[in-house]
Order: C-alpha cells, then structure tokens, then sequence
C-alpha cells in the first residue's frame, strides 16, 4: 500500500513554491506521492479571480524539492492538451526526477469550463476519441522511436522525440472515470491503474465498498479479455493480465491509527494499491496551504 497526498492547482497551490514546500514536508512525513489537479477553469464563476498554476510547472518545483517522492497529475485532459506537447512535458519531468512520474489521464471537466470556454469541441464522443487516440501517441512518443501516424485526430510525419522516458517501456499512466460509467473502467484496462471517482461518494469521502469490487471485477475481466483479443498492443505496450494494475481510491482519513486501519483494511483487500488523501471537495479550504500542510505533516495513515 502507498499513501499520496492530493492538491488542486488553485488557490494557495498556484505558487510552485508552495507546491515545493508541501512536497519536501510530504516527503519528509513519510508520504510516497504527490498528485495535482490539472485545470485551465475549474467552476469559473465560483472561482472567477482564483489563481490556477500550470500542473506541469508546479510537479516540477515538487520534483527539485524531493528525491523519491511520486509525481503527477490527476488528472490531465489529454483532449485539450497537443499529444507531442504533452509527451515533451511528462518525458522531461521524468527525466528530471529520476523516473518518478505517473500520467493520469481522462476527459477532465467541467466540460463546458476545461473546452467550451475556448471554443473547442464538447461532445464527450469526440473528446473520447482524442483520448484514446493522444494516449496511443504518448506511448510511440516516449519510446523515443520514429512515429508516423495518419489519424481522426492528429498527423505525425516521421518525428522522433528525444530523449525518450526515462521509465520503460514509459511512465505509468492512471485513467480516471466516474464509476459506474463503464467505458473509462474499459480504457483503464488498457493501461496501468484506475483513479476513479464515485457518483455517490464526493470528494474526500471514501467510497461504497461493494462499487469498489464490482469495479475492480470489471476491470480484471476487461484487462484479461483484451489481452486475448489484442495481444500485439500487449507486446507493444508491454502489459499483461499479470502486470501490477494501481487502483486509485481516497478520501479524509482519520487520524488516530486504528480507526484508519479499519477504514482502508477492506479497500485494500479489495484491491486497492494507493491511498489518496483528499480535502472535501466543497469545502472551503481545500485550495490552502495551512490545513493541507497539517494534515501531510502528521504523515500518512499507515496500514
């Protein structure tokens, strides 16, 4: 089990020197990761004169803070993001700390904030589809191999991008969803983990335990039949049904040891391989340093 620490990039965590600071405490408490939203507009009226900092910039002020911490986004909009760009932006941050960086990926959202805002396109369908496709090139991208590519989305003409990942065959990448949404959960199948979010359970409130294992059952079943299907994207991906899949779950834990225990105990047997610690969404500090730091100070609720 694992145990990250979870910030917006709003608010108090705009400033990379902040996210630097919460980072070195993070890991000097114990914690083994750090993970940062990754908005353009989050609720804009709501949040209309708040700062935002790139996710980018602000992993990288965390990466020169730190020396084994894991570092990443969840999650990164891949739809609004240039694939080449994006590669360029994960394979220098891994290179730069060591091999410590994690992609989470999804549509991202508020839908009509992240992409209507600046006029691109809307539709879920196509978003999904410039996910699946931008994914596909981020992983041909890292390789460090020439790519040539004739898509819905994008056109690549023989470009080689250097120096590849550092990670191999590339960093891991997480897919978040809204559970019980099926076709995210199948996408994360393809990949490396699942960060997944709960209709019923907001943020920073643990999930229902049944909905974890009917996940979790969904996502082996999927993982195994796209292996039989698809065994060339297996060998390409270097992934198998055995390969160790993260799941991602999270919530307020609470302090006193025993009573976290009993709170993560069974979303481990479940399958859960990373403990987020998450402020409650619509609460009013989940964008300040001063609580968020007492928390990640008290170190993690180890299980």
């Amino acid at each position: 089990m694992r145990y990250s620490v979870n910030i917006p990039n709003f608010g108090d965590f705009a400033d990379p020197r902040t996210v630097a600071r919460l980072a070195r405490a993070a890991e000097d408490a114990g914690w083994d990761g750090l993970f940062v939203w990754d908005h353009v507009l989050h609720d804009r009226e709501s949040r209309r004169g708040v700062s935002f900092g790139d996710p980018w910039m602000l992993l990288t002020a965390a990466a020169l803070a730190t020396t084994r911490l894991r570092l990443g986004t969840l999650l990164t909009p891949v739809p609004r993001r240039r694939p080449h760009q994006l590669a360029r932006q994960v394979a220098t941050l891994d290179g730069l700390s060591g091999g410590r960086v994690v992609l989470g990926a999804g549509l991202g959202g508020p839908i009509e904030d992240e992409y209507g805002s600046f006029g691109e396109p809307t539709d879920p369908r196509v978003l999904a589809g410039m996910l699946d496709e931008g994914l596909e090139l981020l992983g041909r991208y890292w390789s460090g191999e020439r790519v040539t590519h004739r898509g819905t989305h994008w056109t690549v003409d023989d470009a080689q991008l250097l120096p590849a990942s550092v990670q191999r065959p590339r960093p891991p990448v997480w897919i978040g969803g809204f559970w019980p949404s099926r076709p995210p959960m199948r996408r994360a199948a393809r990949w490396d983990g699942a960060v997944p979010l709960f209709r019923e359970a907001s943020h920073g409130t643990p999930p229902d335990l049944a909905q974890v294992r009917e996940l979790m059952a969904y996502v082996r079943e999927h993982r195994a039949a796209f292996a039989r299907e698809h065994p060339e994207a297996y060998v390409r991906e270097h992934a198998t049904p055995a390969t160790p899949f993260d799941l991602v779950l999270g919530g307020i834990s609470p302090r006193d040891p025993d009573r976290a225990a009993e709170l993560i105990a069974p979303y481990a047997e479940a399958g859960m391989t990373w403990w987020d610690e998450r402020q409650a969404g619509d609460g009013e500090h989940i964008d300040r340093l001063a609580p968020v730091l007492r928390r990640v100070e008290a170190g993690p609720p180890a299980y």
